[in-house]
């Protein structure tokens, strides 16, 4: 199967981006829909069924300008702390998003994941993420991770345990720990780390969003809420990073 038909150099040179200094990896932070529904009179759960039109141009057009790996943060350990019926309203719709975009994540040759602690998501959430999983495990196209009931301290607190419980087996020495080791134990093991964080909606804070997996990554805020992010904004955030000097840790090339 073919991937989604991706743009021509020449294309991506006309929306105004180099595509040698394209990211690989965008992890963005989807913020802003109950405050977008808010301002214009509208039920939250309204702005949340918004935000998944955004999702899908996004999904598709990050694909089709050749990223590897597009990186969502849909529902974080700590919405948890929300209203009981925005937070089953968020559930379903997540459900209704993974049945009815299964058909595009095959036509786009998307690969999938969805990284996050299992625990309280409803049987119809996971049941439809393992469909989803099983059907793109053969793609070659983007990846598509979705952070659900995600939260990044939790993250690192189970691969600390992980690792632990290998070192009580005798399996590991504690000499051989290093950065790789717990790499290789969160839930993006194997998963090239984001060049680039976007976030909508103005916050100026990463909200316990890949604090192991971001420690290098650009950041970009917009003060566009999700709903309203669309492909230009997008372009507008590329072109942005490809304006930076990434230094690593290190000095200018100039100097």
């Amino acid at each position: 199967m073919a991937a989604t038909e991706q743009h021509t150099p020449d294309e991506i040179l006309a929306l105004g981006l180099e595509p040698s200094r394209l990211p690989k990896h965008v992890a963005i932070i989807m913020d802003g829909n109950g405050r977008w529904a808010s301002q214009r009179g509208m039920p939250r759960i309204e702005g949340h069924r918004r935000g998944v039109d955004s999702v899908r141009s996004i999904v598709e057009e990050s694909a089709r300008l050749g990223l590897e790996q597009l990186t969502l943060y849909c529902l974080s350990s700590e919405n948890w702390k929300r209203p009981k019926s925005e937070l089953e309203l968020l559930l379903q719709l997540f459900e209704d998003y993974l049945i009815s975009e299964r058909n595009e994540i095959i036509r786009q040759d998307l690969r999938f994941s969805v990284i996050g602690r299992r625990e309280g998501l409803t049987e119809g959430v996971l049941r439809e993420v393992a469909k989803t999983e099983a059907i793109a495990e053969q793609h070659q196209g983007m990846r598509l991770c979705l952070a659900v009931n995600y939260g990044s301290r939790g993250e690192i607190s189970d691969a600390c345990q992980s690792i632990a419980k290998e070192v009580a087996a005798g399996n590991l020495s504690p000499e051989s720990i290093d950065e790789e080791t717990v790499s290789s134990h969160l839930y993006t093991a194997g998963m090239p780390d984001p060049d680039l964080v976007i976030r909508t909606a103005g916050e100026l804070r990463v909200s316990n969003y890949l604090l192991w997996q971001i420690s290098y990554a650009e950041i970009w805020v917009t003060p566009t809420c999700w709903p309203d992010f669309g492909q230009e904004t997008l372009y507008k955030a590329l072109r942005d990073y490809a304006s930076r000097e990434r230094r690593f840790g290190g000095i200018p090339a100039s100097q």
